[in-house]
This record gives C-alpha cells, structure tokens and sequence, in this order.
C-alpha cells in the first residue's frame, strides 16, 4: 500500500500524520475515479480514508484534508450531523488553516483557497475557480470543455459524441449528436476534441 507522504507538500506531512494517528485512520492512496477525488468510510470501527493518486500534490492535501475533516466529525458525532454540514466546514476550516501559507501553497492557489475556506463546499471540483488554479500543476493537460469554442464536436471517453454550445449560468449546454439530447457539462468536464 502506498504511503500519502510522497503525494503532499513535505512540509505538510508531519501535521497530516498527526492527525492521521490520532484518528487512527486508515489512509489509501487509490487509483482515480471518474466521480470522486476521495472519499471517508467506515468499516466495522475501522475510519478509512482515501485519495486519488493522480492529483497534484496541491489538490491531494486539500483532499486529503477534506476527507480527514469527515473522519475528525465522524468520530464526534457519528452520523447524527449532516455530512457537509456546520460541523464538517467548521471543522475542514480550522484544519486548513494550518496551511494558508505559502510554506504549503503557491500565492495563486492561497489567493483562491483562502475565499474557498469561508464556505466550504462539498467537492473541490464544485469550486471552478479553485479546480482552475489547481489544474496549472497538473502533469497532464488534459483537454476541458472550457477550452474548446461554442459549436465545436468534442467526446467524452464513453465514446458519446457531443456539440459545445452556450454557456449558461455556470455549466455549458451541449447537444448529444446521436440523440439530440441535451446535457449540462461542467466548465472542466474533460473532453477529447474530434477531428
């Protein structure tokens, strides 16, 4: 199993072990999923966390700690508090904190995360102006929907062919080819251009 030590800020890993010990949680790096960045279980007694592997390590301790807040609220409350509620953005809060400086974040993503601290949202993903930042330290480029004009064809990887249109209040509606359809795409939903 591989240890989170090599997926964050070295200066983060002391405080993340922390409180990783403390909740006595079980920690797995897991291999990327479509529909989440990470996620908090219980198994038995045993609090499991996990994460992505494909997430810079900027988006990983943010994830990361996201998903501990879960376990932190879980052991006081157990489910009787709402999963995204006061307690969990109260709690996911105070331990960012301990990283609002530029020893963890470059100056482009504290701009950001600060505002995205105040109220918290469910999914990092939800926050576009921070997945945008944190998309800059990706490996990879991968094509986002945002990137492409309104009327171009573009795919997704389950083969479904689609056509870019206008920009709505905050997602894009685009026309499914095949079924003339319309579905509301996300500005970084990932995409492959078609020739």
């Amino acid at each position: 199993m591989l240890t989170f030590h090599s997926f964050v800020p070295d200066k983060s890993i002391d405080l993340l072990q922390c409180w990783v010990d403390e909740l006595n949680a079980t920690v797995v790096v897991s291999n990327p999923r479509k529909t989440k960045l990470g996620d908090f279980k219980v198994r038995g007694n045993k609090l499991i966390v996990s994460v992505n592997n494909n997430l810079n390590k900027y988006a990983f301790l943010i994830t990361f700690t996201h998903e501990l807040a879960h376990a932190f609220v879980f052991k006081k409350h157990t489910n009787s508090v709402k999963p995204h509620g006061d307690s969990w953005k109260l709690t996911f809060k105070s331990m960012m904190l301990n990283f609002l400086t530029p020893d963890y974040f470059p100056e482009d993503i504290l701009k950001v995360l600060s505002n995205h601290i105040i109220t918290p949202k469910a999914s990092t993903f939800s926050d576009v102006e921070l997945s945008k930042v944190l998309r800059n330290y990706d490996t990879r480029n991968a094509l986002t929907i945002s990137d492409l004009s309104e009327g171009v064809i573009f795919k997704l990887s389950n083969g479904k062919v689609f056509e870019k249109g206008i920009k709505l209040r905050k997602r894009f509606k685009c026309v499914e080819i095949k079924t003339n359809k319309v579905y509301l795409f996300h500005p970084l939903a990932e995409v492959e251009s078609v020739q």
